[in-house]
């Protein structure tokens, strides 16, 4: 299972972390690049030219500001692409929603919350488990560690609370 992580500047660094983190620990190969799709265009579109003939199978993009960088990243690729808008502007990332959100028929991007690469991450692998029988039951295993844990957490209040 391989994904591709791509960040438009190295101070995204700090929030795109948690999905490769989370990749890696369903052992994912995670290739990660800093390319702007303003200040970088050439690279860029070299690196989509790469990944889209070495077995990666779902790009993961995070952008903040104007976010071109999911949607130049879709408009050469038919991979799955996950834009992750992130803050940093006057406008706390609603500029980045908004941008990757807004992509125009047939140039999908799968959009998730302002500043949420592990959600994106999280995509990333239901997306791959389509194919992947392994990792399928991971997940389901890790949904039962998180409705367990969901459980837990109701039952301590109820028993806090209730008289």
């Amino acid at each position: 299972m391989k994904a591709s992580i791509i960040m438009g500047s190295t101070s995204d660094l700090a929030k795109v972390e948690p999905a490769i983190e989370l990749l890696k620990s369903f052992d994912v190969q995670v290739s990660v690049r800093c390319l702007s799709a303003h200040r970088a265009a050439a690279q860029l579109s070299a690196y989509i030219r790469e990944i889209n003939e070495d077995g990666t199978e779902v790009v993961i993009t995070a952008a903040g500001m104007a976010a071109a960088l999911p949607g130049v990243v879709a408009s050469q690729t038919v991979l799955p692409v996950i834009g992750v808008p992130l803050s940093g502007s006057v406008l706390d990332g609603q500029d980045a929603l908004y941008s990757i959100v807004q992509m125009p028929p047939g140039i999908p991007v799968a959009t998730v919350a302002i500043n949420g690469s592990k959600n994106a991450a999280w995509l990333a692998l239901q997306i791959m488990a389509n194919t992947n029988a392994e990792l399928k039951a991971k997940l389901w295993a890790e949904r039962d560690k998180m409705r367990e844990a969901a459980e837990k957490a109701n039952a301590e209040i109820i028993a806090k609370y209730e008289n």
